[in-house]
């Protein structure tokens, strides 16, 4: 059986690379941006390394901020630059609005029925419709106020505990933990321990799914070899499909046994129920329909969240200086005789431009999730060719030295005066993305990171373990859709409030 699938490789190979020919020879009259020429089949693929946006970085500032590349078959255009994000997520906005094929997304996500990956459509803005209002409003957002703060107030309490011993504690899990409860109780209704999960954790799972998503796969980019899973990833992607669909199942079964219950809360997934089967409803939801969403609010809400609060507790640790003018403002604005409510984000300014400049150094998704043209454009002079992917290089934009003093410093205070925020109007902070398919989450992504980071810098110092100093903190990162650390953060707490 080996002798045929070589056979049948090699006749599909020579036959895409004499159909490559006959593309290129049509496109020489058209103006694609510059990049570099590639390999036949394979294009350029050997050029992504271990961290793909840093290798796409040090390309563009060879070839610009329009970069055109083919990865295995797939035309696609490389975005490094706020002037090109503009074009592409403002003005050409429309155009580029849908999402490409993707296999760890066909596998994990129910063939791309979650709001993440679904092509653009009415399909796509219904779900978008639907989990804004349902869960992502600030109506729906400042209701689960009170859920946030007792979730939080365990796990300082748990802290403490660690505090009274001088002991180091493990923040990555801490912040993880916390997190994955908070998402829980949004969406399910109610907390689920790692037993009831899988054996390997909640975490450990979705994180591996966003590895998935991120890793540059054979099959997305030479589309013939997918069936063949030369890299192995079709057989992970199933694994963790088959977690996800035996804990979604019961949740929704869960769900449908208790929807009579009287005075029962609605959640999320009770919200989604109702719809389901509804020939009344514009949303058309079936059971796989919700399985997908429920991934996407659990994986955007808790591992985006998670990523972005490690990177910022990090970086203050890091940075002594920054961290003791964060607490001074907390103990100007909070006082120093109880712990930080939501009504204080709005007036910690500085805090403020400490995750801002977080966001810029350590985007949570440095790629963002790839975009599609839907037709042939012509962007600034270059012909896109239609189905091309479009990736937006966040990384690199935060990086940019046109826009960026000192772009590889930490240093809030670069915010003092700005107008820059990182909403999606201002292209050189762009970590949500930005136009159609920018993050609906953001606000409730942006309320839980400044209250963790600001909890936890308030309620305690922190110092690194075995006498290591900030400057020597290990600050490697791990690619996937998310770019969360490396290495685990530990850290020894000291309670700092009279209260305590």
């Amino acid at each position: 059986m080996a002798w045929f699938w070589a056979i049948a490789v090699l006749l599909i190979t020579v036959f895409y690379v004499l159909q490559g020919k006959l593309w290129k020879s049509k496109e020489n009259t058209k103006k694609l941006p510059p990049g570099p020429k590639g390999f036949p089949l394979f294009g350029s693929l050997h050029l992504l390394g271990k961290f793909p946006h840093h290798d796409l970085q040090k390309l563009a500032k060879q070839y610009g901020p329009i970069m055109h590349m083919r990865l295995g078959l797939i035309p696609t255009v490389i975005v490094s630059s706020p002037e090109a994000a503009e074009l592409f997520l403002k003005t050409h906005d429309l155009v580029f609005a849908t999402r490409p094929p993707h296999e760890a997304a066909k596998h994990i996500s129910w063939e791309q029925r979650n709001l993440s990956f679904a092509p653009y459509g009415s399909y796509w803005r219904d779900i978008r419709k639907m989990c804004t209002l349902e869960l992502l409003s600030s109506h729906k957002i400042s209701t689960f106020s009170e859920m946030r703060k007792e979730e939080i107030g365990l796990s300082i309490k748990s802290i403490r505990e660690a505090a009274l011993d001088h002991v180091a504690v493990d923040l990555s899990a801490r912040i993880t933990c916390l997190n994955a409860d908070m998402t829980c109780r949004m969406v399910f209704g109610k907390k689920y321990s790692d037993e009831e999960f899988d054996e390997r954790g909640f975490k450990a799972v979705v994180q591996e799914g966003m590895h998935l998503a991120a890793t540059p796969n054979l099959g997305d980019y030479i589309p013939f070899i997918a069936p063949l899973d030369l890299q192995g990833f079709t057989k992970r992607m199933k694994k963790v499909r088959r977690v996800f669909d035996e804990f979604f199942e019961k949740i929704i079964d869960e769900h449908i046994q208790s929807k009579d219950d009287a005075g029962k809360t609605k959640d999320f997934v009770d919200v989604m129920l109702s719809f389901m089967g509804s020939k009344e409803s514009e949303y058309r939801i079936e059971r796989t329909n919700i399985k997908a969403i429920i991934l996407d609010m659990v994986a955007g809400s808790m591992d985006t969240s998670s990523t972005a609060t490690e990177w910022a507790i990090s970086e203050l640790i890091k940075n002594p200086r920054v961290l003791k003018k964060v607490q001074k403002e907390l103990e100007t604005v909070v006082g120093m005789d109880r712990t930080v409510e939501e009504s204080d984000l709005e007036r910690l300014e500085y805090l403020d431009m400490v995750v801002k400049e977080t966001l810029r150094l350590h985007p949570v998704a440095p790629l963002l999730i790839p975009h599609a043209a839907m037709e042939d454009c012509i962007v600034n002079g270059f012909h896109i060719p239609n189905k091309s992917r479009v990736m937006i290089n966040v990384y690199a934009i935060g990086r940019d030295p046109n826009s960026w003093t000192d772009p590889e410093k930490f240093f809030p205070e670069r915010f003092v005066g700005s107008s820059v925020d990182l909403r999606g109007r201002d292209f050189q902070l762009i970590p949500f993305g930005s136009g159609r398919r920018g993050c609906p989450g953001m606000q409730l992504g942006l309320t839980v990171v400044r209250l963790l980071v600001a909890q936890l810098v308030h309620c305690f110092d922190w110092e690194l373990p075995n006498g290591m100093l900030p400057a020597e903190l290990d600050m490697e990162e791990e690619f996937g859709l998310t770019t969360p650390r490396a290495n685990h953060l530990m850290a020894i707490p000291t309670c700092r409030l009279q209260k305590y």
